[in-house]
C-alpha cells in the first residue's frame, strides 16, 4: 500500500525539497499551495527533477470545500502543514490577518482530516513559541508559552490546538 501525504505550503524551496525527499521514500505526495510566495514553475521544476509531475492543487488551505475535494480524490494518510504567514515584523502591522490565516488554516485542515479519518498531522511551528525564558538550544519538551509578535502567538495557539 502506498502512503499518501498531503503537503500544504507557501514556500517554493520547502515544497521542492519535501516533495523530493518524500518521493525518494516512496510516498505519494499531493501538494496544496496558494502560490502566494511561489510560482507554478516550481511544479514544472519538480517534474523535471523527479521525472513525474506532482499532483498539485492551487488553493488556499483555508478553503474547506477545496480541501474536501482533495481528500475525496486521494486516500490521504497524513498531512504536513507548512502553510502560513511567516513574517514577524509584518505580523505586528497586520495582526488580524496573521491570526485569521495561521489559525484558520490549521483548524480547516484538522476539520477536513477528521471528516476523512486522517489522523497523522505534522505541524511546522517556530522557535518563537519558546519565548525568552527557555534556554537555547530549544527542545520540543520545553513549554510553548510565550511570544513577542502576532506571528508567534498564532504559532503558540496552533501548538495548543
Amino acid at each position: 500500500m502506498e502512503n499518501t501525504i498531503l503537503v500544504v505550503e507557501d514556500d517554493v524551496k520547502i515544497i521542492q525539497t519535501i516533495y523530493l525527499i518524500l518521493k525518494e521514500q516512496n510516498y505519494n505526495v499531493i501538494i496544496v499551495d496558494d502560490l502566494s510566495n511561489a510560482k507554478e514553475e516550481v511544479i514544472d521544476r519538480i517534474e523535471t527533477i523527479a521525472g513525474i509531475r506532482p499532483a498539485f492543487y492551487e488553493m488556499d488551505c483555508c478553503d474547506k470545500a477545496g480541501l474536501r475535494n482533495v481528500f475525496a480524490n486521494h486516500q490521504i494518510d497524513s498531512v504536513i502543514h507548512f502553510a502560513g504567514y511567516k513574517a514577524v515584523g509584518e505580523s505586528v502591522g497586520k495582526p488580524l490577518a496573521y491570526y485569521r490565516n495561521n489559525i484558520d488554516s490549521t483548524l480547516t485542515l484538522l476539520e477536513v482530516m477528521e471528516e476523512y479519518g486522517c489522523k497523522k498531522f505534522v505541524f511546522s511551528s517556530s522557535a518563537t513559541v519558546y519565548g525568552p525564558e527557555n534556554p537555547y538550544p530549544y527542545k520540543e519538551d520545553m513549554p510553548a508559552i510565550q511570544s513577542s509578535s502576532p506571528y508567534g502567538w498564532s504559532k503558540v495557539m496552533n501548538e495548543r490546538i
